[in-house]
């Protein structure tokens, strides 16, 4: 009985842990990255707060220092298509922001590390986002074009 306790007052130990160490992370700016995670407009009236942009690479990376993405033939359906999406415009989707705010919990650093793991297989955001991108740049669009979209179309699940 007595080890119950204890197995129990290490988990909530740990959550206890878990819950301080996102939080603090939610006030951390980031150092010195190539990517800008908030931005406030020189416009925004005082009232509003200002809109929070997860992090993204601001300048193309090349694509030799991505990591590499999982292989689309491991899901089915839309989450096939983004992951192919990753595999065919890694740079785009490294120069997006990723709205499920990855980059708090996750540290991820743009759209694209959604795809380097199993992440993007489970969150809606990430596969309307790749697949979103992806279409525009076919359509030609530039990547910061590309970015506003993302940022228009996505942002009001920022703050």
């Amino acid at each position: 009985m007595k080890k119950n306790w204890i197995l129990i007052g290490g988990i909530i130990v740990l959550l206890i842990a878990a819950v301080l160490v996102v939080n603090s992370r939610k006030t951390e700016e980031p150092a010195t990255h190539n990517h800008t995670a908030s931005q406030t407009p020189a416009h925004t009236p005082a009232t509003q707060p200002a809109p929070i942009i997860p992090a993204y690479f601001k300048t193309a990376p090349s694509r030799a220092s991505l990591g590499p993405t999982l292989a689309p033939e491991k899901f089915t359906g839309l989450t096939r298509d983004a992951y192919q999406a990753a595999r065919d415009v890694p740079v785009v989707l490294a120069q997006m922001p990723c709205y499920c705010h990855c980059d708090r919990g996750m540290g991820h650093k743009s759209l694209y590390s959604c795809f380097e793991d199993e992440h993007a297989s489970h969150c809606a955001v990430c596969v309307n986002e790749a697949l979103m991108a992806a279409k525009l740049e076919k359509e030609g669009m530039t990547a910061p074009q590309i970015r506003d979209r993302i940022n228009e179309t996505f942002g009001h699940l920022s703050n």
